[in-house]
């Protein structure tokens, strides 16, 4: 049973709207560098799937901990990480979250328990499963959040990690960021059960689906989900229907699908549109004041990509540091 949409004060909706939009406004931002050659390597936007993580982190509290696929930037930004620090990451620069090594997919922050970022299909749930397994060790009421995505949710060591946390009564909120496309598969093809949060059944884990372009829908799941961590319950899955706008990645020029598919998800069901209506339909906003919030974003976000591509290169030193591997003397060599 769905979790009823909760009331929300006009501070909340003008702050969901904000983080929505931002993500939005650096997304393209981080499209436009890409296309000039300042962000090398993969990159994947989350365009279009900004109400997932922003209702998700309206539940969470300090000590949660976050990790997701290689589609992060939308939940770096949504915890509350440095704009700058995350475009200077994408563009290689020193400034960045992991002084530039890590790049898109694989920077972090210990200091918003951010953990990644993880290029590999599927390999932050056990990780994430053993944060919450961390947790359940320390005795505290801390939630991981653990998101992956439909293509990844057919992925063997998921149900491993089902199978843990369910057995030791974790608290791990494993998210499916359904977006209907594993690379260029749909998930129809790929996928013998159409909805993916069942799966968990044979674990005795709870679960539902939710509509993962409506914020309220969101945050009103997401405490459900919480509330059942945090009380000793064990793990929960949240499969988030949601669609992204772009291709998987840059390079993806998307044509397994049509435009009038993605066209009629931006006019009927846009997560950040949504809000703008109740703002203005409930008074709570004036066409001005929400232009006023567009133009703040867009300056954050040029601030952000100056910085970024004024920013040096790393020192070839770093390719030293923060690694496990210690310098072997010469004469051993």
């Amino acid at each position: 049973m769905a979790a009823k949409k909760p009331n929300v004060s006009k501070d909340e909706l003008l702050e969901y709207y904000r983080e929505m939009l931002l993500i939005r406004r650096f997304e393209e931002k981080a499209g436009q560098l890409y296309g000039m050659g300042q962000i090398g390597g993969f990159c994947h936007l989350y365009i279009g799937q900004e109400a997932v993580v922003v209702g998700l982190e309206a539940t969470a509290k300090d000590g949660d901990q976050r990790i997701t696929s290689y589609r992060d930037h939308g939940h770096m930004l949504a915890c509350g990480m440095d704009p700058k620090g995350v475009m200077a990451e994408l563009t290689g620069r020193e400034g960045g979250y992991s002084k530039g090594k890590g790049g898109s997919m694989h920077m972090f922050s210990k200091e918003k328990d951010f953990y990644g970022g993880h290029g590999i299909v599927a390999a932050q749930v056990p990780l994430g499963t053993g944060l919450a397994f961390a947790n359940k060790y320390k005795g505290n009421d801390n939630v991981t959040f653990t998101y992956f995505g439909d293509g990844a949710a057919n992925q063997g060591q998921i149900y491993e990690s089902y199978n843990m946390a369910s057995l030791w009564k974790l608290p791990v909120v494993y998210v499916i960021e359904n977006n209907k496309y594993a690379m260029g598969t749909s998930q129809q093809r790929a996928s013998s059960s159409p909805k993916l949060y069942t799966r968990g059944e044979a674990f005795s884990i709870p679960g539902e689906e939710v509509d993962g372009m409506d914020v309220l829908a969101v945050k009103a799941a997401g405490e459900k989900a919480v509330a059942h961590c945090r009380a000793g319950k064990g793990p929960y899955i949240l499969e988030m229907s949601t669609y992204r706008y772009r291709g998987h990645s840059m390079s993806d020029p998307a044509k397994y699908r049509t435009r009038e598919e993605v066209q009629k998800m931006r006019e009927e069901h846009d997560p950040i549109e949504q809000v703008r209506k109740i703002l203005l339909t409930g008074d709570h906003a004036s066409e001005d004041d929400l232009k006023d919030i567009d133009k703040d974003i867009k300056k954050v976000v040029a601030e952000a990509a100056d910085f970024a591509v004024e920013s040096p290169e790393p020192d070839v030193s770093e390719l030293w540091t923060d690694i496990y591997a210690k310098e072997i003397p010469q004469e051993a060599v």
